[in-house]
This record gives structure tokens, C-alpha cells and sequence, in this order.
């Protein structure tokens, strides 16, 4: 079941946000859930690992994504954007989405890693 829940993300650096001398940079990152299956489910948690350019890890996870649980029918999509604040220039993000069938069924959906990274870092 799980490969028929399809994750993709965009990020972005927002500069107006981040603060380099204080070592903040915050990212933004918007991620489609499309469910490329032939049973609805709906998403119930999310789990995330974020690690900075130190490999210094924090996890994430509790119930849905920005206060949502949505129930995807097979072929919908969802989108949303969130942020991480990160101590260093670069870093990235993975994890996964606990999901429930209409029947019961839970299963988790993988959420490939991507990569948070300042523009212009090598010249």
C-alpha cells in the first residue's frame, strides 16, 4: 500500500526570515501528497527527521500536517507549505506519513529526503 501514496517537495530560502550572523536560515518547503492508488485514506501523523549541516538531528511528528488530516480519494492531491529553521546553510528533510485506509488499514508512506540549501553557498 505504501507505494501508492506518491511524495514530492519543493523548498525554498527565505531570506527576509533568516538571520546568518545569528545562525538562523529559515526554509520553506511545500509538499504535494498525491494518492496514486485505488483505495482512500486518510492521513493521520506525520514524522520527520531534519538535519543540519552538522548532522545534528531533530525530530517532528505528531498528528496530521498545518492542523489537517486529509482524506485523499484515489487520484486527489493535497498541498501544503510549512518551514524549518535550520543553525546552519544547508541541510535536509525526510520521514513519513502514517495513513488509514477507509477500511482500517494503516500503513506508512515514505517522505523522500530533500535538501535545504542558501543559494549562492559556493561561488
Amino acid at each position: 500500500m505504501e507505494s501508492t501514496i506518491k511524495v514530492s517537495a519543493q523548498t525554498r530560502y527565505i531570506e527576509k526570515e533568516s538571520d546568518p550572523g545569528a545562525q538562523r536560515y529559515f526554509f520553506a518547503y511545500t509538499i504535494r501528497i498525491e494518492n496514486a492508488g485505488d483505495r482512500a485514506a486518510t492521513l493521520l501523523n506525520r514524522h520527520w527527521f531534519v538535519t543540519n549541516a552538522q548532522g545534528e538531528v531533530q525530530e517532528v511528528q505528531g498528528p496530521g500536517v498545518v492542523g489537517k488530516q486529509p482524506h485523499l480519494k484515489p487520484g486527489e492531491s493535497f498541498h501544503y507549505t510549512s518551514a524549518a529553521v535550520l543553525e546552519t546553510p544547508v541541510g535536509s528533510m525526510h520521514g513519513h506519513y502514517e495513513f488509514e485506509t477507509d477500511d482500517g488499514v494503516r500503513f506508512q508512506a515514505p517522505i523522500p529526503p530533500f535538501s535545504l540549501s542558501m543559494p549562492n553557498l559556493v561561488h
